[in-house]
């Protein structure tokens, strides 16, 4: 059976807007939109089913997580691999979907289980790396992370929970932007200098490579150590911060 074509996947599964949607990771933009179609094609003629697709991201994310726990270069290393394998998956499965018109709510929840699971377990095995499998202070500050990253995700996801349970339909991008015009300016201002990214397992694994050549370099942790009070810090950062956000916001309203 003949493949189909780029040209006419890419119409399909790339609709109009996808890319430029809110919700679009930049690194999609960047590169993974084009490597993910060209997988996805040789993926929708098989008996591989999106939400199958969406268990081995799971696993993939977690892996990231846990490969930071193998000291070195090679760990770091081996968490970006996870972790990008976990985005270009995460593209897949939905990709998948939109081709063979399989939508279905556990597809949905097992996206979101691994969004949870994924982040959760890179700044818990960014704290047992700074720690080096030790109980110290930099094991608490992943573990605080972790929890500080599902309190960001969860308060998101009960926007959703609230609406729905109201009788309102889902929220528009428009509606993220706080009613006050001065929290809009410190929305958008927080938004441009992109901290908040640093929360987010794709880049959290990105700055611990870096911190790992840094460390290799100078025949330490102290990079990796400043890396994880950092983000930790920011994080908890964002928490109040994305709750005010939120209740500011037109997303309840």
């Amino acid at each position: 059976m003949a493949k189909v074509q780029l040209e006419e996947l890419r119409s399909v599964i790339h609709p109009t807007g996808k890319l430029d949607s809110r919700a679009e990771h930049w690194a999609g933009r960047l590169y993974m939109r084009s490597l993910s179609l060209r997988v996805t094609r040789h993926l929708v003629d098989t008996r591989i089913s999106p939400n199958q697709i969406t268990v081995i991201m799971v696993f993939a994310g977690m892996l990231s997580g846990v490969a930071l726990i193998l000291p070195g270069l090679g760990g770091a290393v081996l968490s970006v691999l996870f972790m990008q394998l976990y985005l270009l998956l995460d593209c897949v499965d939905g990709e998948v979907a939109r081709w063979r018109r399989q939508f279905s709510p556990l597809g949905v929840y097992l996206d979101r289980l691994g969004a949870y699971l994924a982040d959760a377990a890179v700044m818990v095995g960014m704290g047992i790396r700074a720690a080096q499998l030790g109980l110290n202070l930099y094991l608490v500050a992943g573990l605080a992370a972790a929890i500080g990253v599902l309190l960001l995700k969860s308060s998101s996801d009960l926007v959703h929970v609230a609406r729905s349970d109201s009788g309102m339909e889902k929220a528009t991008d428009a509606s993220v932007v706080p009613r006050s015009t001065g929290l809009a300016q410190v929305r958008r201002l927080a938004s441009a200098v992109g901290l908040h990214r640093l929360v987010n397992g794709i880049e959290c694994t990105i700055l611990l490579l870096v911190t790992a050549v840094v460390d290799l370099a100078m025949g330490d942790l102290t990079a990796t150590r400043i890396a994880t009070v950092a983000v930790t810090a920011i994080v908890w950062l964002l928490v109040p911060a994305h709750v005010v956000s939120i209740v500011a916001s037109s997303r309840l309203k």
